[in-house]
């Protein structure tokens, strides 16, 4: 069993070792993150959104009276309604049928089940808000008006749950040949331990809450703060709706495709620590939802050719996206026997082995969008990306934060994307880098 630990050490899964580097730069990373969603809710609430007005007070003020005088603060009711509201899409995670699927083979050979009834519960809950709302029982912009409190609950949960996740992996793993323990505690904290930590057979940690009290939640944001901009101003601006319309495009493909998602990166390569449990429960319900904030407090009158052009690219970047990813399934399923665009698909089969000793067979795709690029799909988020902040106009940094963020990083997971691919496969993506030498943007680089 030693030795079998020691080759799963050794796998193309995520690194075993951390550097004192890496450890700085991951006690940074939990340090300042939550400090990260402060400032930005402070330059919102306070400065007009303004980034540097906010920069220039705190210097001025001195940060310590600053973060004293600004700080947000919690309130028993937002607390009591973040874990009603957790509770909730947890017995909907748990209770509604959904279609079985699978994920991708772990480093130690394991297949893991999934539920995906993501588009039920997503479906449900946003059923049961529009009703309360309209018989009156729910204000409709709750969410906004508690933003405040509920910003330091998401924080605190967050926080929480990766101490939680950390613990869990020492005294009762899920797969523990699936783990990577450092050497670095806080390096574990930050990057997880356990692969795939679940209670019971199949409730998954990764999938509940980053689809469940992250991406649900998204739309729900959405429609909260588009119910605050109305109420506020007594209009709804072309660019509150353009925003949360590619924000429901981009959700509801999310949970159309759910069993997609289980062989992606977030699934198959990250362990789950304090970048996915702080991530999906406090970063993604704030940074992602960034522009309805700005537009629910500071609206923008969007022309109508400025609209439409955004809205081109935004579809643009969509339909990429969506083609790349359906190339991919449609290619690997088949196994080899799709066409795209009219020819036989073109591709690699190679094969690659897992620590239990056996060999798998895999397909590197060099034809349709994936023979100009490697990472296309990359491409096409960061254009939606780029669309969502556009319906922001350009007078302020914050709300183009998001599209910052995520050409970070989508690039640094391109990185590891290009590292592990090279463990796996071997002299196999070698061949594949030779047939489709750009990474991202076809003939820059």
């Amino acid at each position: 069993m030693a030795d079998v630990y020691l080759d799963i050490q050794k796998s193309w899964g995520r690194r075993t070792k951390a550097s004192w580097l890496s450890s700085l730069g991951a006690g940074l990373i939990v340090t300042l993150c939550p400090c990260w969603l402060i400032t930005n809710w402070i330059a919102l609430e306070y400065y007009g959104g303004s980034l540097r007005l906010t920069a220039q007070a705190a210097l001025k003020q001195g940060i310590v009276e600053f973060a004293a005088q600004h700080a947000p603060q919690p309130t028993f009711r937002a607390s009591i309604g973040y874990l009603t509201w957790v509770t909730v899409q947890a017995l909907l995670y748990n209770y509604l049928p959904g279609p079985l699927s699978y994920g991708q083979m772990t480093p130690a050979g394991n297949l893991l089940k999934y539920t995906t009834n993501g588009l039920l519960a997503w479906t449900v809950t946003h059923a049961l808000y529009g009703a309360t709302s309209l018989v009156g029982i729910l204000d409709p912009a709750i969410i906004a008006r508690n933003w405040e409190a509920l910003l330091v609950t998401v924080n605190v949960y967050g926080i929480i749950l990766a101490l939680f996740a950390q613990i869990k992996a020492y005294v009762a793993p899920s797969h523990p040949l699936d783990r990577k323990f450092t050497g670095s505690m806080i390096f574990d904290y930050f990057c997880g331990i356990e692969l795939n930590p679940r209670i019971g057979d199949r409730w998954d940690f990764k999938l509940f809450y980053n689809g469940r009290p992250g991406i649900i939640a998204w739309t729900l944001i959405d429609l909260s703060w588009m119910a605050y901009q109305y109420q506020t101003f007594g209009f709804v601006t072309k660019s509150m709706l353009l925003v949360t319309f590619f924000h429901f495009l981009y959700v509801l493909d999310f949970f159309y495709n759910e069993d997609w998602y289980l062989r992606t990166i977030d699934i198959t390569h990250d362990h789950f620590g304090f970048n996915l449990a702080w991530g999906d429960t406090a970063f993604l319900p704030n940074l992602y939802t960034l522009q309805v904030q700005y537009l629910g407090r500071y609206p923008v009158h969007l022309t109508t050719p400025s609209a439409f052009l955004i809205l081109a690219i935004g579809l643009s970047g969509y339909t990429l996206f969506r083609s790349c990813n359906h190339q991919k399934d449609l290619v690997r399923s088949t196994n080899g026997t799709a066409t795209i665009w009219g020819k036989p698909a073109e591709y690699i089969r190679c094969t690659y082995s897992t620590t239990d000793g056996k060999t798998h067979q895999s397909l590197l795709i060099t034809s349709g969008w994936w023979g100009f690029s490697r990472h296309a799909n990359y491409l096409a988020d960061l254009m939606l990306s780029g669309a969502m902040c556009a319906t922001c106009g350009f007078t302020h940094f914050l709300p183009w934060s998001y599209f910052f963020f995520m050409g970070t990083l989508l690039l640094h997971r391109l990185r590891r994307d290009e590292k592990r691919c090279a463990m796996k496969y071997g002299k196999f993506w070698s061949l594949y880098t030779q047939k489709v030498q750009y990474k991202l943007l076809p003939g820059v680089w």
